[in-house]
């Protein structure tokens, strides 16, 4: 049976049921909160220390900073949060899906495979959140910064854990568990130690900048700083396009992974 005969019979089943596709993808998410119900409060909790310790550990590393990089600092921790979470927590859930077969009983359900991809980054956008808002608050009490928010902070906000999310899905779903799993633990080191998240981009070597024009983690900072203090920070159109190239192209690529056949 092809994929484009199981859309059509989904949707046939979905119709006869009297469920729609949008109510489908919100019984789906409701399904996973549940299905995670037991680990999601110690989700909560490890993304919003994770926020917490970023700040007062890049305090220790730089003592008293100039109110530039104090301003860097309070404004990336948050950053480090929504990128982990989506980067990191996500693609190891994807990836422990598939190794339990948890993810193959999903696709066997009469909802279009694209209701599974909404739902999920639906909830871990979600989980992202407070923990910036913590991380949020935390460098402004750390650093004594002031912060000028822009009125498109929210959308902002969600639009970076939405992408961030559907990278590590992207991944875990293209890539073997195992390989996808190790990623991630390289990737926690990237973002904290070696992406222009925390700290301006001169700081690194010339070719890791040009590496990073590429990448999504710099537009990502580079969105929710301009955002939290519009009126020093900026997005470059550049990092727009990029995020957005970023963005579709791993919705795709996840569409495209959920659509074969399990």
């Amino acid at each position: 049976m092809s994929v484009m005969t199981e859309e059509i019979e989904s949707r046939e089943v979905l119709r006869s049921s009297g469920i729609g596709p949008v109510r489908a993808t919100l019984l789906l998410a409701q399904w996973q909160l549940r299905r995670q119900a037991q680990m999601m409060p110690l989700m909560v909790v490890v993304q919003v220390f994770m926020a917490v310790t970023t700040v007062l550990g890049y305090g220790l590393l730089v003592g008293d900073p100039d109110p530039y990089t104090a301003l860097f600092l309070a404004t990336g921790a948050p950053t480090i949060t929504l990128i982990t979470v989506g980067l990191v927590m996500t693609p190891q859930l994807v990836a422990q899906s598939r190794m339990e077969g948890s993810l193959d009983w999903l696709r066997t359900l009469p909802v279009p495979r694209w209701s599974f991809l909404a739902a999920d980054l639906t909830v871990w956008t979600l989980i992202a959140l407070p923990g910036m808002v913590l991380g949020v608050i935390t460098g402004m009490v750390r650093f004594h910064v002031d912060l000028s928010p822009a009125p498109w902070l929210v959308p902002g906000a969600l639009v970076v854990s939405l992408v961030a999310a559907a990278v590590g899905y992207a991944m875990a779903s293209l890539l073997q568990p195992q390989i996808a799993q190790l990623m991630t633990q390289a990737l926690v080191f990237i973002v904290l130690l070696f992406s222009p998240v925390s700290y301006p981009a001169e700081r690194m070597p010339d070719w890791l900048q040009s590496v990073h024009h590429w990448l999504p983690i710099e537009p990502m900072a580079q969105l929710i700083r301009s955002g939290l203090a519009h009126d020093t920070f900026s997005m470059p159109m550049r990092s727009v396009v990029v995020l957005a190239v970023w963005g579709v192209a791993s919705v795709a690529a996840a569409s495209a992974a959920l659509r074969k056949r399990a």
